[in-house]
């Protein structure tokens, strides 16, 4: 399953979608040119478990480091995976 990425000029998503049903979606909105608050992920019952949600934040982290950007996890659940990779720090 591939992660998609959808902008506008003041927010942002990162999706899955599985045989035309989306999967999985972190959403975050843009605090300035140099962050992104993380606001909401959510991984249908269908796909729970399969670590999308984990991978979605990921994916964020990935974007915000091309980018130059900060990171503010305020969504509980991608709290929770920063809290638990230490290697994602490097963008909080």
């Amino acid at each position: 399953m591939k992660i998609q990425h959808a902008e506008t000029e003041t927010k942002g998503a990162f999706y899955i979608i599985d045989n035309g049903e989306k999967a999985a979606e972190l959403t975050y909105s843009k605090a300035g040119s140099e962050r992104i608050i993380i606001d909401h992920t959510e991984v249908s019952d269908h796909f729970r478990g399969k670590g999308l949600g984990k991978n979605l934040v990921f994916e964020a982290v990935e974007f915000a480091r091309k980018n130059n950007l900060k990171v503010l996890p305020l969504c509980p659940y991608a709290r929770s995976v920063f809290s638990r990779n230490k290697e994602l720090y490097d963008v909080t």
